[in-house]
């Protein structure tokens, strides 16, 4: 694997272009712009990474480029992204993504049903547990980054309206992340090092999650 120099422009073009045409006959005729400018600068960026953030065996993932249409009104049959995925615990980790919008970076749990949402929603109510993800959610806000997640419309079974931290129960997934852009600095070579930081930062949030979702 080589080492990351960057996404070059026409990873943004690449995507601009499949935007507006979302078609098997422009994927074929653009592959190798796919495989040239976007995976494989995807994968040595998360090679550089990986020696950092990986937890053993466990699989890092650079996603494949088809949408399972399956059950999907849209049958548009690629994405309009890449991301790869660096895992701390079940569907707990490290995000890196590009599209024609630029980079963008984020991290924590994107999905715990049954026992192990329970198990996230005891520790965030509980008085030593609950108090710390609170700090850890607010510490990151301040930094800039933007908190997300699907979220419940009402208090969970079991949890009072008037908790005091009912909004952080009602989350069925909490992410932390922020989008960078597509200027030189956001896709170019000093890309790896800002990414690295901004997982260093979201780490709290990751272990938190990856600890309190394990059943």
């Amino acid at each position: 694997m080589t080492d990351f120099a960057g996404f070059p422009v026409s990873a943004l073009d690449f995507y601009d272009d499949l935007e507006m045409d979302n078609s098997r006959t422009f994927w074929e005729e653009h592959k190798a712009t796919y495989d040239r400018d976007v995976r494989a600068p995807m994968q040595a960026l998360v090679a550089s990474l990986e020696p950092e953030f990986a937890q053993p065996g466990l699989r890092v993932k650079v996603f494949r480029p088809h949408r399972d249409v399956r059950f999907a009104k849209d049958k548009t049959p690629y994405k309009t992204h890449q991301g790869a995925f660096v895992p701390a615990g079940e569907s707990t980790g490290w995000y890196v993504e590009i599209s024609a919008r630029g980079t963008r970076v984020g991290a924590g749990y994107y999905e715990a049903s049954g026992p192990r949402l329970s198990a996230m929603r005891e520790a965030v109510a509980h008085d030593r547990f609950g108090p710390q993800l609170e700090k850890i959610v607010a510490d990151l806000e301040a930094e800039g980054f933007e908190i997300s997640g699907e979220k419940l419309k009402t208090s969970p079974r079991g949890y009072d309206a008037d908790h005091p931290r009912i909004e952080l129960l009602r989350h069925k997934q909490l992410m932390a992340g922020r989008r960078y852009g597509f200027e030189a600095d956001d896709i170019g070579p000093g890309l790896l090092e800002r990414v690295r930081d901004d997982w260093r930062a979201l780490r709290p949030l990751v272990e938190w999650c990856a600890e309190h979702s394990r059943t």
